[in-house]
């Protein structure tokens, strides 16, 4: 079983930055996949991005380019999703998940490739 959560989130506006972190734990993960999902209000959830762990591979979805980056902590399970230029259609519930892997792959993630998530960090973009 792996234990995942998240920290970072807040309120900023239009044109701020913040930065998400996300932890995973468990006996189960020695190698695997972080990846980062948002849901707003009445849409469904979205991928943004992932990143193996510990290796250095990450994707980042098409339309979250340039304006957000994922970073790993190579001495623990540990992601970071840096977010930059906010706009109020950024407000969402930003979730981590992780799932035991030995390989990983350049491409969307779906939310049903996870077992395990985090309960979710409000982002909220206004002025």
């Amino acid at each position: 079983q792996v234990q995942v959560s998240e920290a970072g989130g807040g309120w900023v506006q239009p044109g701020g930055s913040l930065r998400l972190s996300c932890t995973a734990s468990g006996r189960a993960f020695n190698t695997g996949i972080m990846a980062w999902f948002r849901q707003g209000p009445g849409k469904e959830r979205e991928f943004i991005a992932a990143s193996a762990w510990p290796a250095d591979s990450s994707y980042i979805a098409r339309s979250k380019r340039g304006r957000f980056t994922i970073s790993r902590d190579n001495s623990k399970p540990a992601v970071y999703l840096q977010m930059s230029t906010l706009r109020p259609e950024d407000t969402a519930v930003y979730y981590c998940a992780a799932k035991p892997a030995t390989w990983f792959s350049q491409t969307v993630y779906s939310p049903s490739d996870f077992d395990s998530w985090g309960p979710g960090t409000q982002v909220t973009v206004s002025s």
